[in-house]
């Protein structure tokens, strides 16, 4: 069993919508990145960063998150209920950010048990979510993108 990379994700957003970062950090490792959208949500943000972790790791990934929207979705399955539904909610509404929830949950179902989830409380003090949240705050000031530690990327 190969071993499993543990990143922590955060996105972040002034106003909502309204300009927006997101940024993912690899933990034991220097890898980490970061982006921005001039005019986006939270939620997106949250999203983003999450897919393009997702994406730049093969393997065994945990994703450690602040965003009990993405934690939650993971956790209690609301994706199978949503594929079953043909993208509508419990609510019978369209999916919100459906273009990031796809890939996102493609990949996971591709990887079948290789990616797993877990909340951590935003601001309380954890070093690596401390450290995300500065980079994407960081990100969506600056509107800025960037890639650090890429060898570690595939």
């Amino acid at each position: 069993m190969s071993a499993t990379t543990t990143v922590y994700t955060d996105g972040a957003c002034s106003g909502n919508p309204g300009p927006g970062g997101w940024a993912w950090a690899m933990v034991d490792g220097d890898a980490r990145a970061y982006g921005s959208d001039g005019h986006t949500t939270n939620q997106r943000m949250e999203l983003t960063a999450v897919l393009d972790a997702v994406l730049s790791f093969p393997g065994r990934l945990h994703v450690m998150s602040d965003s009990a929207y993405v934690v939650n979705c993971f956790r209690d399955r609301w994706w199978k209920g949503w594929l079953e539904r043909g993208w509508r909610n419990s609510k019978r509404q369209e999916v919100a950010n459906r273009d990031l929830w796809e890939p996102l949950i493609r990949e996971y179902r591709g990887r079948s048990g290789e990616i797993t989830f877990d909340w951590v409380k935003g601001h309380s003090g954890d070093p690596m979510n401390d450290l995300v949240d500065e980079l994407a705050v960081r990100a969506m000031r600056e509107q800025t993108s960037g890639r650090e530690g890429a060898s570690r990327l595939r």
